[in-house]
């Protein structure tokens, strides 16, 4: 099997959530690999500033100021890149949100942000992403960033419904792959699965827990580049052949 992300060259990406952490560090990798990236997120100026610093690689990348909770936003965001750059080759369904609390005395509106972004967001983003692929006859290949947690509940405080928005994802990628196996489609479908990563919710969640500072502390924790780098090999296989899961975690990370 050869491994090159040659065929995407000049290919369009969306990157959903790609101000900070994760996404930002995908929508650098793909740029440097000369794709062109709309990179969707709520914080243009974060995106703008990211386009700075990659103003001289082999891609580009175009911001575009996306709020993945509101249906509109994300539909004019598709109808922008299918204007301005072309048909959409990958997506990257990155952006996601957890929200502290509790199941016994939680936020309503903090559980429905969550689905919202983590479910409802990524299936409206997909479906777009789909439909502009079998419209322009593109094999093309969807990725979601999910997480360890929608495979295994693991004891940290304050999740509440995050593992449970992450476990949907997990099914998704599964549902969306049987569907496309239906159609004798070539689209493919990676459910990418990291354990913890350095992020900005991360910082936020281990000031609220020692055990969690501990892990961040003693290095147990990936980088969000690990992350981009995990989906540079995912897209980097030929077209037969398809990585349906993909779980990355750092060594001696602790269950809980």
């Amino acid at each position: 099997m050869v491994l090159s992300l040659s065929r995407w060259i000049g290919k369009v990406a969306v990157v959903t959530g790609a101000s900070s952490g994760i996404g930002a560090a995908i929508a650098k990798q793909l740029v440097e690999n000369g794709i062109k990236v709309a990179a969707f997120a709520r914080r243009k100026e974060r995106l703008e500033e990211l386009t700075d610093k990659l103003s001289d690689k082999n891609g580009k990348l175009y911001p575009v100021k996306v709020d993945i909770t509101k249906e509109e936003d994300i539909l004019n965001g598709f109808k922008w890149v299918k204007e301005n750059l072309g048909p959409i080759h990958i997506l990257v369904n990155n952006a996601g949100t957890g929200g502290q609390g509790s199941l016994t005395d939680g936020d309503t509106e903090t559980w429905q942000n969550v689905f919202q972004i983590n479910v409802i967001g990524l299936s409206i983003a997909t479906r777009e992403a789909i439909r502009d692929m079998k419209s322009n006859n593109v094999d093309g290949h969807i990725i979601h960033i999910s997480s360890i947690l929608g495979h295994q509940v693991l004891s940290i405080p304050g999740l509440n419904v995050y593992p449970a928005s992450k476990f949907a994802v997990t099914a998704l990628a599964e549902t969306l792959r049987l569907e496309l196996n239906s159609l004798k489609s070539k689209i493919k479908i990676t459910n990418l699965s990291p354990g913890l990563v350095n992020t900005e919710k991360i910082s936020k969640w281990y000031k609220q827990s020692e055990h969690l500072k501990k892990i961040v502390e003693e290095e147990q924790i990936l980088d969000p580049a690990d992350i981009a780098d995990a989906l540079a090999y995912v897209l980097s296989t030929p077209p037969h052949v398809q990585i349906q899961e993909l779980t990355i975690r750092p060594v001696r990370e602790s269950d809980f």
